[in-house]
This record gives structure tokens, sequence and C-alpha cells, in this order.
């Protein structure tokens, strides 16, 4: 990198710090709380990842999704999921249609709701595998194949998918290939008491927020590029390798209990652990955090605090842990106490 380059740089990411304050605060005139949960979406967004939103309902994930798309000027979609969507019904489908002009018929591709910027796919576990498969080539190639065409699509493309923890009857668990294609699983949690009481107020009111545009969709492209080039030391890339490591308690042929990067606990209570596109996130979280609050590079703090929406999906737990009732951010937050940082 030239010095022409790292001034330029560091000084696009001092404008990003500065939207990024813009974003919270337009925000906050619809989202009451929920401060870390906004942090962790722009975090996935600038990231170029995707989040799997965890929440009972009645939190407003909703609302937050639409609105963050309103703020950066981006094209919203909601899918609700059903168990009987099908992958056309997210992805489109091609219609005959008759030219009037000619009186041929043509093949036509009729575009499906995937084809936005912030796909919102609420209660994603309620429908079969083979649909919830429908979004796995769009999040991972940015592209959807219909009838052996295959469409691109706009650019920044975002999903945040919702699953309800509490009615699990009827639902369809997400298969692992496809948790590990959201970037942070994020936890919404009630509000307290204060913020419920101002939620209360202000949706019981005549009052109406008006949100004002922040970025547009080039903006935020241009941003995910930024943040790629944020330097990551080796001490940081060393951490977070050796975090994601940890959670494994021996994998196929004991190799990660064998060069003893498991401690006693994980190997006790963790079935399998997460893979390396874990520590890929873990960097790359970190450099976007660190970017966010107008840092040039990331430090250890940076993948310790993202390192619970990386791992808490990518943490398979066994029989003991669940009679013991021990849960993946419990052992996430003994693994950060007992991981070094050095």
């Amino acid at each position: 990198m030239t010095p022409e380059t790292a001034t330029s740089d560091l000084q696009a990411i001092q404008q990003l710090q500065q939207a990024r304050d813009r974003i919270v605060a337009e925000l906050r005139k619809t989202i009451v709380g929920q401060d870390e949960v906004v942090d962790q979406l722009l975090t996935a967004l600038f990231a170029n990842g995707h989040v799997l939103l965890v929440g009972v309902p009645g939190l407003a994930k909703t609302l937050l999704v639409s609105s963050v798309a309103r703020v950066l000027d981006l094209k919203f979609n909601r899918i609700q999921f059903t168990p009987d969507l099908m992958p056309s019904d997210i992805t489109g489908t091609d219609i005959l249609e008759e030219d009037h002009a000619t009186s041929k018929r043509v093949v036509r591709f009729i575009r499906g709701p995937v084809f936005a910027n912030v796909v919102l796919a609420d209660e994603i576990n309620r429908t079969p595998p083979k649909t919830q498969a429908a979004l796995l080539q769009a999040m991972q190639e940015k592209e959807v194949t219909v009838g052996g065409e295959t469409y691109h699509l706009d650019l920044p493309f975002f999903v945040l998918a919702t699953q309800n923890p509490i009615e699990l009857e009827g639902t369809y668990p997400l298969p692992e290939a496809q948790l590990d294609r959201f970037m942070f699983n994020v936890q919404v949690d009630y509000p307290k008491q204060d913020e419920e009481e101002r939620i209360v107020a202000t949706t019981t009111s005549a009052h109406e927020a008006k949100l004002e545009r922040v970025l547009n969709a080039a903006q935020i492209v241009e941003l995910q590029k930024l943040i790629r080039r944020v330097p990551a030391a080796d001490h940081v890339v060393r951490y977070a390798v050796r975090l994601a490591r940890a959670t494994r308690p021996g994998g196929v042929g004991g190799s990660a209990a064998a060069d003893g990067a498991a401690p006693d606990f994980v190997r006790q209570w963790v079935s399998w652990g997460a893979g390396p596109r874990a520590s890929q996130y873990l960097v790359l979280g970190a450099k976007t955090r660190a970017a966010l609050r107008g840092r040039l590079a990331p430090g250890i703090e940076d993948v310790q605090a993202v390192a619970p929406a990386v791992l808490r999906h990518r943490i398979v737990t066994n029989f003991t842990a669940e009679a013991e009732g021990v849960k993946p951010d419990r052992i996430i937050a003994d693994l950060l106490r007992a991981v070094p940082s050095e």
C-alpha cells in the first residue's frame, strides 16, 4: 500500500465513522434501544455478510431491517417463509407469454423477491430445506440460476433471516451448510422497562418519524471494498484462528485435540466446532468494527467483540451439554477467558 493510498483510505474510514454515527442517529428515530443489534447489523452489512436474527415476535425486527434499508436508500423486500413456499417464489420463474405484435410465444423471466438489496427472510425455519436452499446460491454467489440462465443480483446484497426460538413445532431446522453462510447470529432480546415505555408512548401516538438517507448503494459497495483493504496485524489473525480452532474438540482424525487447541470444557460439551469460515469472519468482522469506529486496523478486542455472533451458530453441543443446560454462549464466554491473546 502506497502512502497516498493509505492516506486516502484513512480519510474514507473517517467518513465511514461519520456515516455510521448519522445512520445510528436516524435509526434511533424509529428504533428504541437495541444498540448492540444495530451495531452488529451494520458490521455485517459493511463486511458484505449476512445475518440470522433470533428473537421472539414483536421485537421490531422487521421495522429495524426496513429502517436500515430506507436510511441506506436500498431496495427492500420481505419474504414470509411458510411450509408451502416454493423455490420459484423466492428466485422468480419463467413464464410463457404471447407477443401481440408477432403472435409468437416467448419465454420471459419474472424476477422474484430475492432481487433486492436487502432481503428479509422472515421465519426461515418454517419452510422445507429445498426452499431454504434456494437462498444458498444467492447468498454465496450473489446470483440465481433459473431454467439454465444465470441472473446477477444487484449489489450490495444483504440477507437477514429471522427465527422464532420458542415455536419449534412444524419447523425445519436450518442445515449446517446454510447456517454457515450467515456471518452473524444476532440475538434480539426484550427491551428494558424504560425503553419499552418509550416504545409504547411513541407507537401509540400520532408521531411519524421521517428518516433521512445517509448513503446509497454505490457508496456502500465502495465501503465494502475499503474494509477488505483494512490491514490486520499477524497477532490479530493468529488470535482469531486460535479462537476458532479452540472450538473444535477433535475433528476428523482428532487433529484439533492432538495439537492441544481445544480446552477440556470444549471436549466435554462440544460435538463439532467452527470451521475455517469462522476464522475469516472473525477477522473480517474485527476489521469492519474497527473501521466503523474510525480506526485503521483492528485489535484483539475487536475479535473478542464479534466472537459471540460469529461462533454461536457454529458450535454444535453434545448430549452432556444439553443435559447440563450449557449453551454455546457459555462456551464462547469461557473460551474468551481461556484462549491467550498473545
